[in-house]
């Protein structure tokens, strides 16, 4: 589990092709002992496993279903990363409870300055627009953001210079791809409600 609050901005080091995935490896500053065999890393939004650490770059084995799900399949040798550690028990939430477990890929409709800030606007994959609320969370590319004019499957978020200058989106540009993560509590309460609610045809 993680929190959405980007630690570190990782570089892609190598891509090695595998029978049914691949095998990233990514040079990062954060410590390694936090980075045993086994442990979670949350990569851009997506959960994986750490199968290799190395002189301050750690190694995945990407399945061919995250690939299908997720952008890491369209990472090349020098691309950025956003990577977070996964949360202890004891650490302050800063932002929500993220899973790593990505919803499907949505893109960078615009950017536009607003003071020192950008408002980005996103397409979300269809039908996910159902699961955002006004001043609601939602996961971009692991990072923890509040959506705003949430509008069939669009959405605005406004990204303070912080949160532009340590995580990707410093280097989006529109039509780019992100992963997104929906908010788990909605999600749990769309499925517990679904059997109770009218059919539609």
């Amino acid at each position: 589990m993680f929190t959405g609050i980007v630690e570190d901005l990782g570089i892609v080091h190598g891509v090695e092709s595998l029978a049914a995935g691949r095998r990233m490896t990514i040079s990062t500053s954060l410590p390694a002992d936090d980075f045993p065999l086994g442990a979670s890393v949350c990569v851009s939004g997506a959960c994986m496993t750490v199968v290799v650490f190395h002189d301050a770059r750690i190694s995945f084995d990407v399945s061919a279903e995250s690939l299908r799900r997720t952008t890491l399949g369209g990472l090349r040798q020098g691309d950025r990363v956003n990577l977070e550690r996964s949360v202890r028990l004891n650490d302050r939430l800063g932002g929500h409870l993220v899973s790593g477990h990505v919803d499907g890929i949505g893109h960078v409709v615009s950017i536009a300055d607003e003071g020192e800030s950008s408002i980005f606007r996103f397409q979300l994959p269809p039908g996910m627009g159902r699961l955002t609320v006004e001043k609601g969370s939602i996961t971009l590319d692991g990072i923890s953001l509040t959506c705003f004019h949430c509008i069939d499957d669009r959405v605005d978020v406004a990204v303070i210079p912080h949160t532009r200058d340590l995580t990707t989106l410093g280097f989006k540009r529109a039509g780019d791809a992100v992963n997104v993560e929906l908010d788990l509590l909605g999600k749990y309460v769309e499925r517990l409600l679904a059997p109770h609610l009218p059919r539609t045809t």
